[in-house]
């Protein structure tokens, strides 16, 4: 026998497998599909204080080994997600579930954070801060030490619940954003987010998405998140939950020798809703097959 589970800032998850923000809804379509319990957790999509019907038409894009997208934090806002949209999850998950809050300014994400902090079945506040700062250029928090150390402190005073920073591949020094967010008070980081992108329709001589520009997920960027997984983990001591590209049991094995504590697969759930079953249920095989016993015996074992 083997054991799959992690602990993750006091939370105890059967396995390290969860669906990504913004890939997995609030679960209702794939409740239908299987028992979401299986699931280690759920990041749900991500929250704004107010409803955002997200950016104009096209905003998906094919690539090789992936997607681009430019949706632009769709969601139906703070209050709507509080009052129904979580009741309706607690009815078809029954663990702790990731909070997943975006802002555009440190007072929107401590709008979030403090919402989110009375809510029952919130385990972890993560904050995304790959979102433009509108009051300072543009600038995504996530991309500047000073800036991401002012969201993370002001987030870690309204809330009890443990924060995890989610931090922006659109950098020169990974772990140098990490340290700035460990150091501001996060209990742990989630990497990566999408790689900034873009792809033109030759034909018509105009960028394929509205936006020009989008976010470049699936598995062509799964070495660049192990890379940066491993440069944050050997920077910081707090817990990380890795992302970017993982679609396979091996994927979550390698992610977690880079330093992950846990997983978060995002967009595999859009090619194949099966996806996170399909690893949750190959990943003790094959850890009977590489002579693991206990998966948190491997994070971090690449020196």
């Amino acid at each position: 026998m083997v054991n799959t589970q992690v602990h993750l800032c006091g939370l105890t998850l059967d396995n390290p497998v969860i669906p990504a923000s913004g890939t997995f809804g609030y679960g209702r379509e794939f409740a239908e599909l299987y028992d979401l319990d299986i699931l280690g957790s759920i990041s749900f999509k991500g929250t704004t204080p107010e409803e955002r019907g997200g950016n104009p038409l096209p905003r998906i894009a094919e690539c090789p080994q992936g997607m681009l997208n430019s949706v632009g934090l769709q969601n139906p806002g703070l209050e709507e997600v509080c009052t129904r949209e979580l009741k309706e999850l607690a009815k078809i998950y029954h663990k702790p579930v990731i909070a997943n809050i975006s802002g555009f300014s440190v007072e929107d994400y401590v709008t979030c954070a403090r919402a989110m902090d009375r809510e029952e079945q919130v385990g972890i506040i993560e904050v995304n801060i790959s979102c433009p700062n509108v009051h300072n250029g543009g600038m995504a928090f996530g991309t500047d030490p000073a800036s991401a150390a002012e969201v993370t402190k002001a987030v870690r005073r309204v809330t009890d619940k443990p924060v995890f920073m989610k931090l922006s591949p659109n950098v020169t020094d990974i772990a140098e954003i990490a340290r700035a967010c460990e150091a501001a008070g996060a209990d742990g980081l989630s990497l990566i987010n999408t790689l900034l992108g873009m792809r033109i329709d030759i034909q018509r001589r105009q960028p394929v998405l509205a936006n020009k520009m989008g976010g470049y997920s699936g598995p062509a960027i799964f070495p660049v998140a192990v890379r940066m997984v491993y440069q944050a983990a050997r920077a910081v001591r707090i817990p990380i939950i890795g992302m970017g590209g993982i679609s396979t049991a091996e994927d979550v094995i390698e992610m977690m020798m880079a330093g992950a504590t846990a997983v978060q697969v995002g967009a595999a759930n859009l090619v194949d809703p099966f996806a996170c079953p399909n690893i949750i249920e190959t990943l003790p095989t094959l850890m009977e097959k590489l002579n693991i016993r206990n998966l948190e015996e491997i994070i971090g074992v690449i020196e």
